[in-house]
């Protein structure tokens, strides 16, 4: 389960057919704890190497720095000959975001890693697309125009000057772009076709740019053009969309081929529906389709609420449901298996992380607790109790929104169990996470303490520790807290023949506050920040208060609805 932070960095390195440098650069990519190497794709003919990496956004930014510097001293620019448009060593290092963050906030990373790359390699660096800090930047097209033979004459120009590093050209290494932009997608559509033609008449349909403009006949026409003498376009129906018609040897069918280039504005199922509106006006069928490469999560799940909505079902089921239906609506399991774990991203990155306790059966986790370790304990399981609170009022929700003469009901019902799901996500997550919390005290307490500067280090890294330790229960406890919202709901509005079970909910809500705030006090100890835990603690207390008056209430309301 993944609550952090994550962005993708995609950096194309000018070196394709020597693999003894490319694996030397990812290889330092490798060295950064917190940062998985998805892909790897070199060629010969662009002599250039794609390299795709995905974590955490600091340990992300370290592990692009390095690969930069590393391709600095390896990859000689004066040298390099390649098919593909290129003007350093590290040609371009754009960032995407995956899970968690904004795009505000990426760019706020290109430029940290532009600024390192800039004055710590001494290489001229450009920012563009999101990162742009100059509008005629934002194109890639316009920073890199003269290429690596030109950029010497270029950044001396006022007008092209670098946003990062010196103004005179490292010639070894050459010059750099920066950029952020958003997720894209590659992604194709079967058909019940051979036609390359048809395929390509759909995809013009479909595609942002269109299709040419004719006169009179649209197949044979006169293609019309503007005052400049460039063919004009009638625009297709999908913003952020390119696309072209091919027949796949492999598979005997013919596929729309597109690359979704935003898929915050054209999402996959809007083009997999779009697709197949527009195949069914020219008498063709759409079989299924495929992922080429890898897809976030929220992509995946959005898709899943997308067809669940259309059928008036209830959006408020798990992960791996939503997964469920997406890949059976789109056909993604079509020509070959569809395997969450190895075309999601963040499943990627959760594969070979360790062992979980939310992956642990009950017996399992039971088994775990009772053990000798002092892990997981109390924290970790008021949170474990908090998720299974919320889980029975989503419970109810789902049957509310699926309860036979409710019909009209459903999407209420729907918006409460997601909200339950969500609030029941979190809580998974601080469930390992107060485990995580409790290694990091031990581990600072094992921190050496020989020099005095030791000492300091270790001091320093115990607070931290402390403070995450109070942290994540005080979590628990505002998202029990928040649960209880839901619960009461369900008492109040949800399916009568559950109501009791929307009151053990209250009951495990209740029991995960008490039991977080125990956490949260117990790990103040050796604290030397007293205002940070009284501010803290003010807040806790009201949250005890109101966790238990909202219990008292919500039981009150399911004995009344059961005499009733």
């Amino acid at each position: 389960m993944i609550m952090k932070k994550l962005i993708e960095c995609v950096p194309n390195f000018s070196e394709g057919s020597d693999m003894g440098i490319i694996d030397q650069i990812t290889q330092e990519i490798e060295s950064v704890e917190g940062v998985k190497l998805l892909d790897v794709d070199p060629g010969k003919a662009t002599n250039r190497t794609v390299v795709t990496l995905v974590g955490t956004p600091d340990e992300v930014i370290e592990a692009a720095f390095r690969a930069v510097k590393k391709a600095s001293e390896l990859i000689d620019m004066r040298k390099h000959k390649g098919a593909h448009p290129r003007m350093g060593a590290t040609d371009v290092c754009p960032l995407v975001p995956v899970a968690n963050i904004s795009m505000d906030e990426v760019v706020e990373y290109a430029h940290k890693l532009a600024r390192r790359i800039g004055e710590e390699l001494d290489i001229s660096v450009y920012c563009y697309e999101n990162a742009a800090m100059k509008p005629e930047r934002k194109n890639l097209a316009n920073c890199r125009r003269g290429e690596y033979e030109g950029m010497a004459d270029k950044i001396r120009q006022p007008e092209w000057n670098p946003d990062f590093g010196p103004s005179s050209l490292n010639e070894k290494a050459g010059v750099t772009a920066v950029g952020a932009r958003d997720f894209l997608v590659a992604y194709n559509i079967n058909l019940n076709t051979t036609s390359t033609r048809r395929a390509n008449a759909i995809a013009f349909d479909v595609r942002e740019k269109g299709r040419v403009k004719r006169e009179g006949n649209p197949l044979t026409g006169k293609i019309v053009k503007d005052e400049k003498g460039d063919p004009v376009y009638i625009p297709g129906t999908l913003k952020s969309v390119k696309a072209i018609g091919w027949f796949i040897e492999e598979y005997g069918v013919a596929q729309i081929s597109m690359n979704l280039t935003n898929i915050s504005v054209t999402p996959v199922h809007v083009a997999f529906d779009e697709v197949c509106d527009k195949a069914a006006l020219r008498g063709i069928r759409v079989t299924g389709s495929e992922l080429v490469g890898l897809v976030p999560l929220q992509a995946m799940l959005d898709a899943g609420k997308y067809f669940l909505a259309k059928q008036h079902r209830s959006l408020g089921v798990s992960d791996e449901e939503l997964i469920k239906i997406a890949v059976k609506s789109m056909g993604l399991d079509e020509l070959k298996p569809f395997d969450p774990k190895e075309k999601i991203i963040e499943y990627m990155i959760e594969e070979g992380s360790g062992k979980k306790l939310v992956d642990l059966s009950v017996s399992g986790f039971a088994d775990e607790t009772a053990s000798e370790s002092p892990a997981p304990g109390g924290g970790s399981v008021s949170a474990y109790v908090a998720a299974l609170g919320v889980s029975l009022a989503t419970m109810v929700a789902n049957l509310s929104s699926h309860k036979r003469g409710w019909d009209d009901k459903w999407e209420e019902f729907s918006k409460w169990a997601e909200r339950g799901q969500n609030i029941k996500k979190e809580l998974l997550y601080l469930v390992d996470e107060d485990t995580r919390a409790f290694n990091r005290i031990i581990e600072a307490f094992g921190l050496p303490k020989k020099s005095e500067e030791d000492k300091k280090i270790r001091h320093q890294a115990i607070q931290d520790a402390t403070r995450y330790a109070i942290e994540i229960p005080f979590r628990v406890m505002k998202k029990a807290l928040e649960s209880m919202d839901v619960i009461e709901v369900m008492v109040e509005k949800g399916n009568p023949n559950s109501v009791t079970d929307a009151g053990v909910g209250a009951l495990c809500a209740r029991s995960a506050v008490i039991g977080a705030f125990m956490n949260v006090k117990v790990n103040a100890e050796g604290l030397d920040d007293k205002s940070y835990f009284d501010k803290i603690y003010q807040q806790a207390v009201e949250i005890e208060a109101a966790a238990k008056a909202k219990e008292s209430e919500i039981i009150r309301k399911v004995e009344e609805r059961i005499k009733t």
